[in-house]
């Protein structure tokens, strides 16, 4: 079969991997628009249960993929720089430029091309393309081939009403980290985690009203990240934060909601953001995208007839993300009104609604949950965690200090 993937990004290059494994007489190609090397956004977060499933999809780029990571534990939630609250739990995370990197030199390994600086934008770039026995759509929230064929779809984006920029930091978070400051033009936080043992992503949010109150929206980006400092100066104790990006500066953007009716149009199908996305605050982008992945792949597997094979990967795959679509859709919305939870809370009365944003929490549960703010009871259940993610490790075949075949990982 020949298949094309348009769109370089995790969803496609975990697809051609596993699709090349399914079958080596498979003659895969995937297209992206950027050079090789160049990639936006800093870091991705991954949990347990993605890595569960990469390891037993391909160990070779699991192994990598986790050996290029860093281990986070617990969660911080710091109001006005003098008062926290902690949730526990542990995760993992890695640049987006080493995901990318783990994912290509798989792919390339096992016989798949992977062109970079090779946009697919006007009809003859499709014509080029039209000829695949499947054409896989990975290309983004932007995606020009689910653009191209919208009405078929079913396609519907909406824009949603906070500003936010993506930036890095030079201080090294050992947990994941949620900072709330209070400002007379309203509040501001960002959410942050470490990339690697040099940099921390970090992602700031506010309401439009506080975005324009502070000026955010009309000064320089060098004056835009001087103030942001100035605000997280003590939940950075002090260290830069980091806009420069592919030699440009990080902008402020408004998340994009795409949905689509069906993922499926012909032999065409969509993944990862082309098919949907969902609102960072969940932290599951990356993690869906390569599941899309590994639902085509075990479609394809599953079914000889093409046809069939899509058809069920459109409608199973769907149906599987229609409660965490809500629940994306719930986050964004109470982040959008931060500071009807915010004004006149404590950290831990705050970190509490914050917890049970996207349902309900039985009354009992907050009780528990300011309990476990105690400092002991806190490091029994780090011990636990640890002890927990050991079991989880030795099941899944991890090793403990695991020797890289590829070439040096970029941090960056």
């Amino acid at each position: 079969m020949r298949i094309v993937c348009v769109g370089g990004g995790p969803a496609t290059l975990y697809f051609a991997i596993l699709a090349k494994l399914c079958d080596a007489g498979h003659e895969i190609t995937v297209i992206e628009r950027d050079p090789e090397g160049a990639t936006y956004g800093l870091g991705v977060v991954y949990w347990d249960d993605l890595l569960d499933m990469l390891y037993d999809n391909d160990m070779e780029s699991a192994r990598e993929l986790r050996a290029a990571s860093v281990l986070w534990q617990d969660q911080e939630i710091r109001m006005r720089s003098t008062d926290t609250a902690y949730f526990g739990g542990y995760g993992y995370s890695t640049t987006r430029a080493a995901l990318l990197d783990v994912l290509t030199w798989r792919a390339r390994e096992l016989g798949v091309v992977v062109e970079h600086d090779r946009e697919i934008v006007t009809p003859a770039d499709f014509s080029a393309i039209a000829g695949a026995d499947l054409v896989v759509a990975g290309d983004g929230a932007n995606s020009r081939v689910r653009q191209m064929h919208s009405a078929q779809f079913g396609s519907q984006v909406k824009v949603g009403g906070n500003p936010y920029i993506w930036l890095g930091t030079d201080k090294v978070f050992d947990s994941f980290i949620f900072a709330f400051e209070e400002t007379p033009a309203g509040w501001i936080w960002f959410h942050a985690y470490p990339s690697s043992r040099e940099i921390s992503t970090c992602i700031v949010e506010c309401t439009e009203q506080t975005w324009h109150a502070l000026g955010l929206d009309s000064c320089s980006d060098s004056d835009g990240i001087r103030q942001l400092e100035t605000i997280f100066a003590k939940a950075l104790d002090g260290h830069s934060l980091i806009s420069q990006s592919r030699g440009q500066s990080a902008r402020w953007l408004r998340f994009v909601e795409v949905s689509n009716e069906t993922w499926r149009h012909e032999n065409t199908v969509l993944m990862g953001d082309a098919a949907h996305t969902t609102h960072f605050t969940i932290g599951s982008g990356t993690r869906l995208a390569m599941m899309d992945a590994m639902a085509l792949s075990h479609c394809l597997r599953q079914h000889e007839d093409l046809d069939l094979a899509l058809k069920t990967y459109d409608e199973r795959t769907r149906e599987s993300l229609r409660r965490v679509s809500a629940s994306a859709r719930s986050s964004k919305a109470w982040f959008e009104n931060v500071d009807r939870y915010a004004d006149g809370r404590d950290a831990v009365d705050f970190s509490y609604a914050m917890g049970g944003r996207s349902g309900y929490q039985a009354p009992w549960r907050y009780q528990i949950y300011r309990a476990t703010q105690n400092a002991v009871l806190r490091r029994i259940r780090r011990a636990a965690n640890t002890g927990e993610r050991w079991v989880l490790a030795h099941r899944r075949g991890e090793r403990w200090a695991p020797r890289s075949r590829m070439p040096a990982l970029r941090t960056s």
